[in-house]
């Protein structure tokens, strides 16, 4: 939708005429329910004021009103491209409040699974940029190992989209050996489609002329913004909450940070690339550790945590002992220690924090959502201003806004 208006000169000066034009809020190129209106002077954006609020659900709201499990779906509802680690930050942040230790294993795996999720990310990210500059088979080569990283998810909980991943203290149960074989059918299949994917794009001349210079940030402006995650680290930022914070074992594990210099679409496009790499090194490397396992060890797949991680299902069915513990911990009919913390996780878009306050208790006094697209949206309207309506939608697509993550 456009309309025209008249902006009435000095006299003696010729009239000059804009146009405002509504991208969004459905228009398929914002890749969510976005609206952004531009000022338009024929191709060229003037001006651009984004509006947030179309899909808010009032999730930090509704988490005052909810026992600790009953969070976790909420989490599968910000960045839904990488649910697991929404779940596992979660869970995390509970277990810092609660105290519970996680054994090894059980990091290694939450390790696997969320490097997936970062990988399964980071490729639709990137092939969608591709589509947005008009390159449509990546991302069809693609997807189809999205599928396979979903068909893992499947195997582990049951869900593939909105996972609901695992448990305080672990997962539901142990990895099969139908997964681990899916698992090491991806790594053996991926690396060798990401490279032509690159080699694709890396060095294709229109590629790089519709994406070098398009929706640049300098590594300053971030910052002030509040960036984190690939953006931030694409303007020349080393920051990773793997590495200066880090949790799930990540400490016991070496890989490299990739950092960029302009903070382009195209720099963007390369550390997502980039860190597509590190995280199947991370997997391989979990995936080695984990297989050190053996015996009892070997079937360890959460900690020991009865008050809060719940019991296993079968038992629930025939023992009254179980039954009890399960509607407890599920209706959250046992009080959470009173406390304050900050906790976060190196989602795939960047930072994803969580703000506990708990009085004690059955469900959090106040439970905030650091979303990190929420603050790479704030930034949009900069990044677009003076550039082309075109460049406006490879940016957005290279910045990776969700838009379930803008409203909490």
């Amino acid at each position: 939708m456009a309309q025209s208006e008249h902006i009435l000169l000095p006299e003696g000066s010729l009239e000059k005429q804009t146009t405002t034009l509504n991208l969004g809020p459905t228009h398929p190129a914002t890749h969510g329910v976005f609206q952004n209106i531009l000022e338009m002077d024929g191709e060229r954006i003037m001006s651009a004021v984004s509006t947030v609020g179309y899909i808010h659900r009032a999730f930090e709201k509704l988490a005052e009103r909810r026992p600790l499990y009953q969070i976790t779906p909420i989490t599968d509802r910000l960045n839904y491209c990488s649910s697991p680690i929404n779940n596992m930050g979660w869970h995390i942040t509970c277990e810092r409040l609660l105290k519970v230790q996680l054994p090894k294993r059980v990091d290694y795996l939450r390790i696997i699974i969320m490097e997936l999720a970062r990988i399964a990310d980071h490729l639709i990210c990137n092939s969608i940029v591709g589509v947005d500059s008009g390159a449509f088979s990546g991302f069809l080569y693609l997807m189809q190992y999205r599928e396979l990283i979903y068909e893992i998810y499947e195997e582990v909980c049951g869900s593939r989209l909105t996972t609901n991943i695992g448990r305080i203290g672990g997962f539901e149960r142990n990895f099969t050996n139908t997964a681990f074989e899916k698992l090491e059918k991806f790594l053996k299949e991926y690396p060798a489609v990401l490279k032509e994917f690159e080699n694709l794009f890396n060095r294709n001349r229109i590629f790089m002329e519709r994406t070098i210079g398009c929706g640049p940030i300098s590594g300053e402006r971030a910052l002030n913004y509040g960036f984190t995650g690939p953006n931030l680290r694409a303007a020349g930022v080393d920051y990773d909450v793997r590495v200066h914070s880090p949790y799930s074992s990540y400490e016991d594990f070496e890989f490299s940070v990739p950092v960029g210099t302009t903070g382009d679409t195209y720099d963007r496009f390369l550390v997502r690339n980039e860190e597509m790499w590190q995280s199947l090194k991370l997997i391989g490397d979990a995936y080695k550790k984990v297989q050190e396992f053996k015996g009892a060890e070997a079937e360890v797949f959460h900690a020991d945590s009865p008050a809060y991680y719940l019991p296993e299902k079968k038992d629930v069915y025939t023992k009254m002992e179980a039954l009890i513990y399960h509607f407890k911990i599920i209706m959250g009919e046992t009080d959470i220690p009173a406390g304050e913390l900050y906790s976060s996780v190196e989602g795939a878009n960047g930072e994803l924090g969580f703000y506990l306050i708990s009085d004690g208790g059955r469900t959090p006094y106040r439970l905030h959502f650091r979303r990190p697209c929420f603050i790479y949206y704030q930034a949009f309207p900069e990044l677009v201003s003076g550039g082309l309506l075109s460049d406006a939608v490879i940016t957005m697509s290279s910045l990776n806004l969700i838009a379930g993550e803008l409203d909490a």
